[in-house]
């Protein structure tokens, strides 16, 4: 009896331990941010840990969401939405990971997502050149970055 309380006891304590390990985020992708800005990322930045996903939601046509090169932790995978369909990522190694949303670019939907507290590769990502807009408002998001 002992033996089975113990194990009831133990596979409740993975279940709970597995469930609040990783966290959900959703980010949508809107011809009119939240921030009063054309063509936006609702939110544009996000703090995760590692091993969170990130859900993008295509709210409004014409929209995806992929990295910028070069603006990831070399350890870390790329990825590439489609054209108006919803993905999910999970993000495991920790630093910054600038998105972008391809054919907008130029009009600076562009997004940043920070993982854990390290912005190990911030450096090398303040050296990448984006267009215009893109550049001022990956700056604001820079800014919003820190360690916890």
């Amino acid at each position: 009896m002992k033996r089975l309380i113990r194990a009831v006891v133990t596979v409740c304590a993975l279940s709970l331990a597995g469930t609040a390990a990783a966290a959900d985020f959703e980010v949508l992708m809107l011809n009119k941010g939240t921030d009063g800005k054309t063509m936006g990322f609702s939110p544009s930045f996000l703090q995760v840990e590692p091993g969170d996903t990130v859900t993008f939601i295509p709210v409004d046509k014409g929209h995806n969401a992929e990295t910028i090169l070069d603006m990831i932790p070399a350890e870390a995978q790329t990825w590439k939405g489609k054209i108006d369909e919803q993905f999910t990522v999970t993000l495991t190694a920790p630093g910054l990971y600038g998105f972008k949303c391809n054919p907008h670019l130029n009009m600076g939907m562009v997004g940043l997502i920070q993982v854990g507290d390290d912005r190990h590769n911030m450096t090398d990502m303040l050296n990448v050149k984006l267009p215009g807009k893109a550049q001022a408002r990956m700056a604001e998001l820079f800014a919003k970055t820190s360690p916890r």
